[in-house]
């Protein structure tokens, strides 16, 4: 009796340990996610997405202007097509941004224009970007995503775990616990640091 008793202690002790530890471990990365991302001023939580890197902001030129980006990404096989470039299928999974005056830029798969190549439900509707170019590349890298929905309203977008409350910026397992993420919008401004008439502008349908 005793040593069962010992050994169920035993178990329930060990339990405990793993248990701390896996919340420890969560909360860790739950922290390092939102040290290392700036949210969008506005958004309606604290941790709303919206961010840009750090390694981002020290890696970019700090002459390159951010600025805003408005219209609607799609695929540039179509795009070209449409405009009478017929192109190879190498170029079908590229996708650009068909801005409100009708030019094309190409979009940086990295960490934040990656998404535009994975969902096709950012795709074919309205966008504002917030991102720059570097000189001599016409290669767009975003830093903000900002869907336009019906009413003309700006919407963050991000990915959310609802387990660990933590944001992502592509399709993948949860960083943390390895669970399915969810797509997410939410109300969100424009950030301080663009020019007066970018921040001013109004999203257009």
């Amino acid at each position: 009796m005793i040593s069962r008793r010992r050994h169920d202690g035993f178990v329930a002790w060990l339990l405990a340990v793993v248990l701390i530890g896996c919340g420890l471990f969560c909360a860790a990365v739950a922290q390092d996610a939102k040290s290392d991302k700036v949210p969008a001023e506005g958004a309606a939580e604290s941790n709303a997405a919206s961010p840009e890197k750090s390694g981002d902001k020290a890696d970019a030129d700090a002459d390159v202007p951010r600025r805003l980006y408005r219209g609607k990404v799609v695929l540039a096989q179509e795009a070209l097509k449409k405009r009478g470039v017929k192109v190879a299928d190498e170029m079908k999974s590229q996708a650009v941004l068909e801005t409100l005056d009708g030019d094309l830029i190409p979009i940086a798969a990295d960490w934040r224009g990656r998404a535009f190549f994975q969902d096709k439900r950012l795709r074919d509707r309205r966008v504002d970007l917030v991102g720059y170019q570097r000189p001599g590349i016409p290669w767009l890298q975003v830093l903000i995503v900002y869907v336009v929905n019906e009413k003309g309203e700006r919407e963050v977008m991000d990915y959310w775990c609802d387990i660990c409350a933590i944001p992502m910026y592509e399709i993948k397992d949860c960083e943390c616990c390895q669970g399915p993420i969810r797509l997410r919008l939410l109300p969100g401004k424009l950030p301080n640091y663009l020019e007066e008439a970018d921040a001013e502008a109004k999203p257009a349908k």
